[in-house]
């Protein structure tokens, strides 16, 4: 069970590095494990005390090197020296483990040819795009996006291992609690990664 001090499903956190509130969305929980073992809990569902620290390189290098976590955990803790890798490599894992999940709930398309149709006809929420794919078909698909955000966190193989397809560059999530989830992931991995806006046209 959850720490009562931290069971509401809404509202704000405070982040151990800046000390300012901020919606839980934006932020990263941790946990001190039964050995003292500083784990990340992204999904927000182990027991104990979380940490609350904003989804920021910056603030998880500054939290790492000044103790901050120990100081708030008001303990010792040990903390991997790969960290702040390992925060990100979940991250990408949770992000990528949403679009399979949209992809077996019928809520993706993949493919130019389907993702454009379906944004032509509006029924896209997000629009998923292979860092690696070429600039003119992510250009052409990128401007019927208009202002929908276009996430290009991930290469063709990543995105083709996740969704069990060959060759993915262009995916399109519907509408939903799907894509919300993917939003969420997406912006706490490129402020992991120190990446800047949802939208990537290069």
């Amino acid at each position: 069970m959850r720490d009562r001090r931290d069971s509401s499903d809404a509202g704000a956190r405070r982040c151990i590095a800046s000390g300012a509130s901020r919606p839980r969305d934006e932020l990263l929980r941790f946990v001190v494990g039964p050995g003292g073992a500083l784990v990340p809990d992204l999904g927000e569902s182990l027991p104990g005390r979380g940490l609350w620290i904003s989804a920021e390189r910056a603030l998880l290098a500054k939290a790492c090197e000044r103790g901050l976590f120990a100081r708030a955990a008001r303990r010792p803790i040990a903390m991997a020296p790969d960290l702040i890798d390992e925060v990100e490599r979940q991250l990408t894992v949770r992000a990528l483990d949403v679009l399979g999940l949209a992809r077996r709930a019928g809520g993706l398309v993949t493919g130019f040819d389907k993702v454009e149709r379906a944004l032509v006809k509006r029924r896209v929420a997000v629009l998923v795009e292979a860092s690696d794919g070429a600039r003119h078909g992510r250009a052409r698909l990128g401007a019927l996006a208009r202002d929908l955000p276009v996430i290009a966190h991930f290469d063709g193989a990543m995105l083709s291992r996740s969704l069990g397809r060959e060759n993915v560059v262009h995916a399109a999530l519907a509408p939903g609690r799907l894509a919300d989830r993917f939003l969420r992931e997406s912006a706490r991995l490129a402020g992991v990664r120190e990446e800047t806006g949802d939208r990537d046209r290069a």
